[in-house]
């Protein structure tokens, strides 16, 4: 029994030294493990930064141009780094490829170029102006002075009839009254011989026609002014002068006791029932205008509301300093609303034919100064910079003539964004044609003028020149800031267009120390 007792206990400590062998030896395999696992992490962390440097810089603008090494342009701008794989955007002589990573972080959006009837309006600025058939104004015809004023405020509504000032007139009473004697000369020569009612007559005509030429002949019954010689005879002191129309006082220059001249204006009255609005157009916008056009017309003091009329008149004229021609327009006025002098802003409905056209949004075309382009969507990333030929304009839509086709997509967003990115202007410059090869040469830089250098070079195999002195376009004076004529100089030139040769790169050749040594 004790030997058996023994035993047990020999296995049982035999068995717990082999669960602690196993224990250590699955610690150390995890502790291995773990070990593995960091170093292979550690290789493929060490191996992406591997792959993050850069493999070359590029020129800041765009320029062909690039370094292995960090470095700074003639203008003191440091060169772009360029990594594996991060190459987002590649310029050809016809597209432009983007990854799609760059797309949506540009924010590019494009539209499918379709037909529509084209809607055209021209918007200009007019202001309201009294109906000019509508203005009068009371003028005496005679030399007097205002005795009373009834009428005394400018912009006073007045009637039809209605009595604005009582004036007296030496002259006029001296005339009323030979028309008096006249008159009763001839009741009292009725049985007189015919010769000298004759002549009695003539006095009464000529009288009556004096007072007639001053608009106060007494059986004229005129309502801007009235005799004062009654069916009795009597003669009174003043005339009284009455408004020929129902409106507004526009000028009031009577005043109580003052002479007026004979033609002198002393009330200027207008009928504002009906107003002019008097719009300026552009010059390239008056033929696209017709007598009768619909029109629309905004004031700013009715916001929301909208006064729909049409041409009723085109000016003949042009004014010279704001190349602007008048278009009249007529509005009602029977509430009063609307005042002589308010700006109004106006909206002429444009006339055009009813068949479908070309349209793209106006924020697709570029304007480059010499030529109008658009971004057709080629897919895939690519986009192709297609000049357009331009029709008509509208407030957001533009008619395209040539350059597109119906269904092709057009860059509506982010197109300059594209443009600044992706050096847009020189695969412009190179639409058609192959890409700029650089050309490279040495020489001695002769003279530097404006924008231009002279250089005697030798043989330039690539283009086939043999040694000889001629004169290149610069890309930017910083190519030679440091270069003085009669150096030797090593350069880089691209043919930007036929025969249009331009240098963008220079440097002065470094002398040997036996060269140096000899100078």
């Amino acid at each position: 029994m004790k030997l058996i007792a023994k035993n047990t206990d020999r296995k049982s400590k035999s068995g717990k030294i082999i669960w602690g062998l196993v224990a250590v030896l699955l610690i150390g395999l995890g502790y291995w493990s773990g070990m593995q696992r960091s170093a292979h992490v550690a290789q493929q962390h060490t191996t992406a930064q591997a792959e993050r440097k850069p493999l070359f810089y590029r020129h800041p603008m765009g320029l062909p141009d690039t370094s292995p090494v960090p470095k700074k342009d003639a203008m003191g701008m440091e060169y772009i780094p360029v990594f594996a794989g991060d190459e987002m955007i590649k310029s050809s002589n016809q597209h432009v490829t983007i990854s799609v990573e760059k797309i949506q972080k540009l924010g590019v959006k494009n539209t499918v170029v379709g037909k529509q009837v084209f809607t055209q309006s021209v918007r200009v600025v007019g202001r309201i102006e009294p109906n000019e058939r509508s203005v009068h104004i009371i003028a005496p015809k005679f030399e007097g002075w205002v005795e009373q004023l009834h009428v005394n405020t400018t912009g006073a509504e007045v009637r039809v009839g209605q009595v604005l000032f009582e004036a007296y007139s030496p002259e006029l009473l001296s005339a009323q009254r030979e028309y008096q004697i006249a008159q009763r000369a001839v009741e009292a020569m009725k049985d007189a011989s015919p010769e000298a009612l004759v002549n009695m007559n003539n006095l009464v005509n000529s009288s009556l026609a004096r007072l007639k030429n001053w608009d106060v002949a007494p059986e004229a019954g005129r309502p801007q002014s009235e005799s004062d010689v009654n069916k009795s005879g009597e003669i009174k002191r003043t005339i009284t002068f009455r408004s020929p129309v129902r409106g507004i006082v526009l000028d009031k220059l009577a005043l109580k006791g003052m002479r007026f001249m004979p033609g002198e204006t002393l009330f200027k009255i207008a009928d504002l029932s009906k107003l002019w609005v008097i719009a300026d157009v552009f010059e390239q916008d008056i033929s696209l205008l017709k007598v009768g056009q619909a029109a629309q017309v905004s004031i700013d003091a009715f916001p929301g509301k909208k006064f729909t009329t049409h041409i009723s008149y085109i000016y003949p004229t042009l004014n010279e300093q704001t190349r602007t021609a008048r278009v009249r327009l007529e509005l009602n006025n029977a509430d009063g609303q609307l005042r002589p002098g308010m700006f109004a802003q106006v909206t002429l409905a444009i006339k055009n034919n009813q068949h479908a056209v070309l349209v793209v949004p106006d924020s697709a075309v570029i304007h480059s100064g010499r030529r109008e382009l658009v971004l057709v969507d080629s897919g895939a990333g690519k986009f192709e910079p297609r000049a357009v030929k331009l029709g008509r304009h509208s407030d957001d839509q533009i008619e395209i003539l040539e350059g597109v086709l119906e269904g092709e997509k057009v860059v509506t967003s982010a197109n300059f964004l594209i443009d600044a990115e992706s050096n847009l202007k020189a695969a412009i410059a190179g639409f058609g044609t192959q890409p700029a090869q650089i050309h490279r040469g040495t020489g001695i830089l002769d003279a530097i003028d404006v924008g231009t250098v002279t250089i005697t070079h030798s043989a330039i195999a690539t283009v086939g020149w043999p040694a000889m002195s001629m004169t290149f376009n610069l890309i930017h004076a910083g190519v030679i800031q440091d270069i003085k004529p009669g150096e030797e100089i090593d350069f880089e030139f691209v043919e930007r267009q036929s025969g249009l040769w331009e240098v963008i790169k220079a440097n002065k050749v470094a002398q040997s120390p036996s060269a140096r040594k000899g100078s």
